[in-house]
């Protein structure tokens, strides 16, 4: 079966992926601020112990097991967090099951953050998975939790729930059109968190945003999926919207997006910033029906395999410079012609 970043799901012309976390803290220990190195691979230990043979599929790697090109490999697929390997904190390790649905980061800003991951808008699903995996871990690992304050974490204004929902939203017709700045900012104004693909901090890259929650206090992981998916409703109809609107000059849209489709198939080198540009809008032609050439399977590979190390990963080779640009351009030909 296909892991889940290769899938197309519900919405996914516009919902490329959605991704719930929880952060959690095991009882008895002090929060990472305050933790040393003895406690972290205490923590770790103690958190690998119940997960041998668990029917999720789920093993511990550690970070510091893995070589560059993998750690970034998994960053790529937003499988763990940049920050998160900053450091040289030799207990960190990450829970993660074969498909790669389930990802969790052990020793971030809290000693656990819970991950669970699908194609296109898959809300609902995932919060029965993700509480059913909490719920797991909680049984036998005793999490931190306040009868007054719920999860107790790093942060106090993520505690209560201490869930972050969030979706990753594809809005080429927007940003086409001029009216990103606007949508963007409604969202704000519904109190939820607008981010690039990485999180506070990152930029946008190829008409991608992260739409997620701020409150976790005070409300229920039902009513947070429920007002995510509210919002996430009226995104995807200011895109289609916007889609349409483009469609109206119909020649004009083909040129621009064949003139990309030209460019992504006979260059002979190429960024990964220009590809991941270029992608964005042949993703817009094919999900229109305009870019016949290619599929959402294939536009998905190549979002994939086209940046730095899951390159690498692809061809099984170390790679930088010019030699990288040049085989992207020889993987993306590759990818379109199978």
């Amino acid at each position: 079966m296909l892991n889940w970043y290769l899938q197309s799901g519900k919405d996914s012309d516009v919902i490329v992926s959605s991704r719930i976390r929880l952060a959690r803290n095991i009882s008895n220990y002090p929060f990472e601020t305050k933790c040393n190195g003895a406690k972290k691979e205490e923590i770790t230990k103690l958190i690998e112990e119940p997960i041998i043979g668990n029917k999720y599929g789920i093993k511990l790697l550690k970070l510091k097991d893995m070589d560059d090109v993998t750690i970034n490999s998994l960053i790529e697929k937003r499988l763990i967090s940049p920050d998160f390997v900053k450091g040289k904190d030799t207990a960190k390790a990450i829970l993660i099951n074969d498909e790669e649905s389930v990802c969790t980061m052990i020793h971030t800003d809290n000693h656990i953050s819970l991950q669970v991951f699908g194609a296109g808008l898959e809300l609902d699903n995932l919060l029965n998975l993700v509480i059913e995996l909490d719920e797991y871990l909680d049984e036998k690992l005793k999490f931190a939790f306040s009868e007054k304050y719920g999860f107790l974490t790093a942060c106090p204004i993520e505690a209560g729930t201490a869930m972050k929902a969030s979706v990753m939203v594809h809005l080429p017709a927007l940003q086409i059109t001029g009216n990103i700045g606007k949508v963007l900012e409604i969202i704000n104004n519904f109190g939820m968190n607008v981010t690039g693909i990485h999180g506070e901090g990152s930029k946008s890259e190829g008409a991608l945003y992260q739409i997620s929650n701020k409150q976790t206090l005070g409300i229920s992981e039902k009513e947070i999926i429920k007002k995510l998916k509210l919002i996430t409703d009226k995104i995807i109809e200011q895109e289609r919207i916007a889609r349409k609107y483009l469609g109206k000059n119909r020649l004009n849209l083909e040129d621009r997006l064949y003139r990309d489709y030209g460019i992504l198939t006979n260059c002979r080198k190429i960024s990964e910033s220009e590809c991941k540009d270029l992608l964005s809008t042949l993703k817009l032609g094919t999900d229109l029906g305009i870019i016949n050439e290619l599929t959402d399977l294939k536009i998905n590979r190549l979002l994939l395999y086209t940046q730095d190390a899951n390159l690498q990963k692809y061809l099984g080779t170390k790679l930088e410079g010019i030699d990288l640009d040049a085989k992207r351009a020889e993987v993306i030909k590759t990818i379109i012609k199978e």
